[in-house]
Formats: C-alpha cells, structure tokens, sequence
C-alpha cells in the first residue's frame, strides 16, 4: 500500500499517458509522444519524467526540468499529476518533494507549477510554499456541432494558405517564426528559440504535431503567421501555439491560419478542439471566443523559492 516515485521506463507510457488523460482531460497526449519527450529532451534541461507508483499502479506522474531556454537563470519547473481515482494518498507530495531535491542538486534557485484553479489543488500549492504568479485558461471548441466561419472565397495579394508539410524539407522558416511568437508570448519564464537542432528535436518531431493540420500563412512567400495542430490521431485536435509575426499584425492573419486549420481537422474526423492562452492575451482570447471557443478549465501557475 505505499507510495513509491521512481524514474518513468519506456513501459510505462502507456499507463502516464492514462494518469495525464484523467488528471487533464483537456490537453492531448499519447504514449508515443510521452517516449519522445523522454529521448528528445536536450541534456541542458536535467529532465526527469518521475512516476508514482502504489502496488504496481501507476497513479500519478511528473515532468521536472531547468527552465534551460529561459532569458532569467535558476528558473525550474515541476508538474505533478495524480489520477483522480488516487489523490490524498500522498502521492503528490511525494512527487513534489523528489521533484524539488532533483532541482535543488541541479542549481535552480526557484520552481514554477502549474496548478487547477481549485479549492483542493491550490491548497496543496499554499500548504507547500507555493504562491501564486498568472492564470491560463483552457478552451473547448465542438468541432462535430460548432458552426465554423467559411474560407474567403478569395485571398489579398500576395497571401497564401499552406501547410506545414509543405516546409517537409526545410521547416526552418517556420523555426524562425515561431522563435518570433514565442518570444512575444505573456509568460513568467519567457523562452529564447535559438537552436535549431533542438527545436527540430522537441517541436518539429513531436509526434502529436500535424503537419497537414498545421496552417501556415506567407506574404510575399514569407511566413506571416501559423498556427500549429497536435492531435491524437482519434478525436481530440490541439492549438499547440498560434502567433504572427511582428510586421504582420492586425491584418487578421491568424484567424485566417486557424479557419483553415479547423476546418481541415473537421474534415479529418476531429470532433473536439482545445486551446489555452495566458488569462492577459487578450488578442488570441478574443480569436478563439469568435471561433467558439469556451473557457473549460483554469490553471494558476505557482512559484516557490528554493533553499
């Protein structure tokens, strides 16, 4: 009947991505993608996948790291998850604590998580030290019964819709755009984009990653704007990240990427769409209500001091 947490094995990513499915049904994981994040992960990030386990059932898990891409030092973070089915078992506390010991040894001076906007969750958060930084909010779109907006019958000069299958060859354009965004994004950890084999590795090999569903829109042939589509291969379709590029702002270029986007996920069989935005992105929390888009869940991200 004890709690014990160990280091994930390939075997286990079956029963991970069952315990990530139950404790964030709105985000999209597979087993595949679980092994991937484990082999792709750059060693400067000290990445350990911990797993909780009680009489040989896995019940909760935990990916913990160095914030390696981050402009600020000493910034980690630790996610724990813990099936419904199995909390107050102390499982939680126990990846929490192994979590935060790693990120000690390995020099960070502080811990980001994420954490449910729940009485229960945030809780546990204040009980250990945590306090709280800035909301996310998670959104559900029905793509089976949500009247989705039409393509444009025509598009402005210069202005092309393509996928991301078509970079096949050379995806370093869509790097460099989405080193753009992503430096853009509201976040309390920021990242910096400047390696290319790394983010082939972690972003352009993810296996969840769509390159059919993923739209891109060029200007003139450059890449204005994108956004990219995880999806489980079954049912559930992902907004990985949707951004446009500084020169090309306000001339409505990602809702015309996430039309195409959804309406090729639609008629590819997705039947449930989910993004999420930092609660103060007002832009992309406008674009995605427009679309339908309804607010199913919070998370709060939480910050402790380490030592």
């Amino acid at each position: 009947m004890t709690v014990i947490v160990r280091d994930f094995r390939p075997g286990d990513a079956e029963a991970v991505t069952r315990v990530r499915r139950a404790a964030l049904p709105f985000q999209v994981t597979t087993p595949p993608a679980v092994l991937a994040q484990v082999e792709s992960a750059n060693p400067a990030g000290k990445y350990r996948l911990l797993v909780a386990e009680r009489d040989g059932e896995i019940i909760g898990t935990a990916g913990v790291g160095i914030a390696y891409e981050s402009r600020t030092p000493g910034l980690s973070y630790a996610n724990p998850q813990v099936h419904p089915d199995h909390r107050g078992l102390g499982a939680g506390g126990l990846l929490l604590r192994t979590a935060e010991e790693h990120l000690a040894a390995e020099g960070a001076e502080s811990v980001y998580a994420w954490v449910l906007d729940e009485p229960g969750s945030r809780g546990f958060a204040e009980k250990r030290g945590y306090r709280p930084t800035r909301p996310v909010h998670f959104l559900r779109l029905d793509l089976a019964g949500r009247a989705l907006p039409e393509l444009p019958t025509t598009l402005p000069p210069g202005v092309e819709l393509r996928t991301a299958a078509a970079y096949a060859a050379d995806p370093r354009p869509l790097f460099e755009a989405d080193a753009e965004v992503t430096a853009d994004e509201p976040s309390d950890i920021g990242a910096e984009l400047d390696d290319y084999e790394d983010w082939l590795a972690d972003t352009w090999h993810d296996p969840l990653l769509d390159l059919g569903l993923t739209s891109v829109v060029t200007v003139d042939g450059r890449v204005a704007a994108f956004t990219a589509a995880h999806t489980d291969g079954r049912t559930r379709y992902l907004s990985g990240m949707t951004g446009t590029l500084r020169a090309f702002r306000g001339r409505g270029l990602a809702k015309l990427a996430k039309t195409d986007s959804l309406l090729r996920a639609r008629a590819a069989g997705y039947t449930d769409a989910f993004t999420s935005n930092d609660a103060e992105n007002g832009p992309m929390l406008a674009i995605n209500r427009w679309f339908g888009y309804e607010i199913c869940a919070t998370e709060v991200r939480h910050v402790r001091a380490l030592g």
